[in-house]
């Protein structure tokens, strides 16, 4: 069983320093005056120890304190534009960012939890033990941050006074990553004392690009102390490897999910987003993708918006689930964003006023931006992820360069978004009553179906299976993605799938607020259908009419077609949604290809997940009883219609 504070704490052991007073000594003697005086407001004791442990690992020139102040948002992003690692644009607040052209997304196979000798680590995730990863970091953190100021903000995951929300420190040389960390998360400087103090804990990343050269990312890492709750990131500089309190926090808060309050808290990779349904009524939703899988798109198709990357959830004391995003901003990806899809994100991206920051899309001599999917005319020739750009260009391997890489990113405040919801700052989150998991899915399941129960609902978010996508450099091909999690789950998979039956099962939750649990797949090809090409059997738009049948299943006011993997809509609901929604006619021969069960390919499917979870130690049983049911049923089916069974024929 995993425990925080087992095993020496890495950075204590290389910094030395383990009183109070030693703390204060060293930052004095590499702190101005007016920094440490900043610093001094700060009283928790483990915080400054932690501090300056990181000081003395790090040896930087100078530190700054960033209070959130005015002020230091203002030193932040202008040491980001002196040191290059931005650059402003036309658009008035709009800079750009490169990365390495070889660091374009996670490198997961430079990314380690450290593990003591007698813990269970997740079998989807690298592992290093903690002397190994001791000496590993001594090796490459030690004096890297010389010459440079090492910048510490206090920010906290989620609105101040929510019971789920985490107090975490950034430690970083990089003045892109204060800058984007100022944008993603809330600033709680005057308060860290306080929350860290209610709340118990607080998370520590401390991160430095080094050089940052090419050379030096084969001697990048990412590193993840669960039992320290601390995180270190070595010579990168992708946001997702180095904005730490998003991804690396996020696993501690998955870790504190599942290990301490079991059954009674989740930390999900999940949008939240709300619909508006009959009489102007708001509904909750919290849904889990890949990344690359619709996820934005899915949560911008919202009335009344709050997140579109993490959720933390807990059953509160009136038996709802609650729901609040630890995050603040977006840190998207911008492929096919465009104004059909994504009116509401274009209006900041092509409009002043936001503040924005780009990464590695094509800019044009008039340092204007331009991404893969805009819907907008490309130019000849610009500055791109790889260096200088013109069209028709190829890499060294013949492969036609794009004019944005496929994961460019943009990076904003969620407040100046036209359908965010003042609810995303509401420490009591919001009623959670629809859950849904979607991956990349060409041929299998439908565009939408809800779980029989909540077990059920489980197993649709446990047999996930998307492509990889361009958030993770070097991965390929289709593979299996559980609850769109799986990469950020520290401990044994077992474990977080029974903190899963035990949560959305739970009888503390009101019967009539239990939340219907989905799955979604935008991806359903035409040859997956009988047809010839690989163009989608659907439209981005159509996102409204699933999410609003959901929406209206979840107050009992839609009925559904029972088959053996869940629930589906009939196809007058259907037909009468489209034209309310979204003014489109949709016709019952598309109906069929988008919801007959292909028997075959459905029970392919469980077979191959069923065979993939044989492999894993401690899984719980219902598990394979939903598949086995699921499967059986559809056996059932194909003996009695054939391998196709149209919706007519339940």
């Amino acid at each position: 069983m995993f425990k925080t504070g087992q095993g020496i704490d890495i950075v204590a052991e290389i910094g030395k320093i383990s009183t109070l007073d030693g703390a204060w000594k060293l930052l004095k003697d590499n702190m101005d005056q007016e920094n440490f005086a900043k610093l001094h407001k700060i009283t928790n004791e483990k915080v400054i120890i932690k501090i300056a442990n990181a000081a003395a690992m790090c040896q930087p020139e100078s530190i700054f304190i960033n209070t959130g102040s005015d002020a230091d948002k203002k030193f932040v992003k202008d040491l980001a534009l002196q040191k290059g690692e931005e650059k402003s644009l036309t658009m008035e607040n709009h800079t750009i960012h490169y990365d390495l052209n070889e660091e374009q997304g996670r490198i997961t196979d430079r990314t380690y939890f450290i593990s003591n000798e007698d813990e269970l680590v997740s079998t989807l995730a690298n592992k290093m033990l903690r002397n190994d990863a001791l000496k590993d970091v001594r090796d490459k953190m030690t004096g890297i941050m010389k010459g440079h100021t090492m910048m510490v903000g206090f920010y906290i995951r989620g609105p101040i006074g929510s019971p789920v929300s985490n107090p975490a420190l950034e430690i970083t040389s990089s003045a892109y990553v204060t800058h984007s960390a100022d944008l993603l998360y809330r600033n709680a400087f005057d308060r860290f004392d306080e929350q860290a103090e209610k709340l118990g804990h607080f998370y520590a990343n401390i991160h430095s690009e080094g050089q940052n050269r090419p050379e030096d990312l084969p001697n990048a890492r990412v590193f993840m102390d669960r039992a320290h709750r601390t995180t270190y990131s070595i010579n990168c500089t992708y946001a997702g490897n180095t904005l730490l309190l998003k991804k690396g926090n996020h696993r501690f808060s998955i870790d504190m999910a599942i290990y301490e309050k079991t059954g009674v808290e989740l930390s999900e990779h999940m949008f939240i987003t709300g619909m508006k349904g009959p009489g102007g009524r708001v509904t909750w939703f919290a849904g889990a993708a890949p990344s690359g899988c619709g996820k934005t798109t899915t949560a911008m198709a919202g009335d009344c918006f709050v997140g579109d990357d993490l959720a933390q959830m807990w059953i509160a004391e009136d038996g709802t689930i609650r729901s609040i995003n630890p995050e603040a901003g977006i840190f998207g990806i911008v492929k096919d964003v465009n104004n059909e899809g994504d009116p509401y994100l274009m209006e900041l991206l092509r409009k002043p006023g936001a503040e924005v920051i780009w990464s590695n899309v094509l800019i044009d001599d008039k340092l204007v931006p331009h991404w893969e999917g805009n819907g907008e005319e490309c130019p000849d020739s610009g500055f791109n992820f790889q260096g200088e750009w013109e069209k028709g260009m190829v890499d060294g391997d013949g492969k036609e360069v794009p004019c944005s890489h496929f994961n460019s990113r943009c990076t904003l405040t969620y407040n100046q978004l036209e359908n965010y919801s003042d609810s995303a700052e509401d420490p009591k989150g919001v009623e959670t009553r629809v859950i849904t998991y979607s991956g990349r899915d060409s041929d299998t399941m439908p565009p939408v179906w809800a779980a029989k129960n909540s077990d059920h609902g489980v197993v649709i978010g446990a047999t996930v299976v998307s492509a990889a996508t361009a958030a993770e450099v070097g991965a390929s091909g289709v593979k299996r993605s559980p609850w769109a999690n799986a990469a950020f789950i520290p401990g044994a998979l077992g474990d977080y799938m029974e903190a899963q039956f035990q949560f959305f099962g739970s009888d503390s939750i009101s019967d009539d607020k239990r939340p219907v649990m989905a799955g979604l797949n935008y991806f359903l090809t035409e040859k997956a259908r009988g047809g010839d090409s690989s163009k989608l059997l659907g439209e981005k738009k159509d996102v409204r009419v699933w999410l609003s049948w959901l929406e209206r299943k979840a107050h009992s006011e839609i009925d559904s077609i029972e088959t053996p993997i869940g629930h589906i809509p009939k196809f007058e609901d259907l037909k009468n949604l489209f034209k309310e929604l979204i003014n489109k006619d949709y016709d019952e021969a598309l109906y069929d290809k988008q919801f007959s069960l292909y028997i075959d390919i459905i029970v392919a499917r469980i077979d191959m997940q069923k065979k993939a979870y044989g492999k894993e130690k401690n899984l719980p049983d219902r598990l394979f009883e939903v598949l086995d049911e699921q499967r059986a049923g559809l056996v059932a089916l194909r003996d009695k219609f054939g391998p196709v069974v149209k919706p007519s024929q339940l």
